[in-house]
């Protein structure tokens, strides 16, 4: 796949990062570790020194690594079953709370899913369909079609698919006739990243400064480049030139939440809803000697104040459904992002 070279940064992007996949479950890059020995204690150990070498945000996180190696290690010993060497794996990168943090083996995948289980949903499958009724369209995943209100409604639940300049062409040449877009977010986890901005280009007419990036440089927990411009280019074709309304919950994370930085740097764009669930580091991966996989975040990005998203990103509006609107047939993220658009 050939990447969409919109976002650009003034220095040299090191390993083809700008097209790299941030998804929750797809392995990006893979960096060389050194032979431990196929041990339960050789594993753990191997396990703990490629995050403390590698991971990126232990100073944001405030986490002290020496100790958290103290405090599982002595839970390691060779009588272990690979089902219980796996959960204290498990249970000390789930100090990290990073949802681009995992370990893979062959009978389950270690994760981290806290940073939107543990909060409100605020997205209902069965509104969504009340919304969009049966006759919606169709494009690259995404559908569309316009309110009763003459209000356009964009579903993009997902960025795992490369949006053609085509399919782009013809769904905001259909939504062009409309007073303003609702761009309905929630629950996307990410994908590609290229499908992220070639959406957002859509959305600007000037190059427009949206964020920043470092990569490592060392082993050293503060062993980082200098920081790198992201610059958004203006898409080719069909741009959208009405007020737009993006709709986000805890559950925007990774690509989505970098699609949310930089839709906040566009004018006539206001973002409502909920905090967005982060992922702000580019993803890594590496092996164990046992061929178990890690992933892990490894390179930082940061919005155009220089401030991490790996935390997540606050909306302008911060709405929250309701369950007597819900009772009642409607969604109140909705509808405020209606009540916006039709002032």
């Amino acid at each position: 796949m050939k990447p969409i070279k919109k976002l650009s940064s003034r220095n040299t992007v090191l390993l083809g990062l700008i097209t790299a996949t941030l998804s929750l479950f797809t392995l990006s890059a893979c960096v060389t570790n050194d032979v431990q020995t196929n041990n339960t204690r050789g594993n753990f150990e191997a396990l703990w020194k490629i995050m403390d070498e590698r991971y990126c945000f232990f100073n944001e996180k405030q986490v002290d690594w020496n100790a958290i190696h103290a405090k599982y290690a002595k839970q390691v010993n060779e009588g272990m079953t690979e089902s219980q060497l796996f959960e204290v794996m498990t249970n000390m990168l789930a100090e990290l709370k990073d949802g681009h943090v995992n370990l893979y083996t062959s009978f389950n995948i270690g994760r981290y899913w806290s940073w939107h289980e543990d909060y409100a949903q605020n997205f209902s499958d069965s509104l969504e369909r009340k919304y969009i009724g049966k006759d919606y369209l169709i494009a690259n995943g995404m559908t569309y079609t316009i309110l009763d209100d003459n209000i356009g409604y964009l579903r993009c639940s997902t960025f795992q698919t490369t949006f053609g300049a085509g399919n782009l062409d013809e769904i905001l040449f259909y939504l062009q006739p409309t007073r303003g877009l609702i761009l309905d977010l929630r629950n996307n986890s990410g994908g590609n990243l290229t499908a992220a901005e070639a959406l957002a280009a859509r959305f600007t007419n000037k190059e427009t400064l949206v964020g920043y990036m470092q990569h490592k440089t060392g082993i050293g927990h503060s062993d980082f480049s200098p920081l790198e411009e992201q610059h958004l280019k203006p898409g080719k074709g069909i741009r959208w030139q009405k007020p737009i309304v993006v709709l986000t919950n805890r559950s925007v994370y990774s690509a989505a939440n970098e699609f949310v930085k930089y839709m906040k740097c566009f004018d006539g764009v206001t973002i409502v809803g909920d905090r967005t669930g982060g992922g702000a580091g580019m993803p890594f991966s590496s092996e164990l000697p046992n061929g178990w996989g890690v992933r892990f975040s490894a390179a930082p990005m940061y919005d155009r104040e220089k401030k991490t998203t790996e935390f997540g990103i606050d909306p302008d509006y911060k709405v929250n459904m309701t369950s007597e609107d819900f009772q009642k047939g409607k969604d109140t993220i909705i509808e405020y992002a209606r009540t916006l658009l039709s002032k």
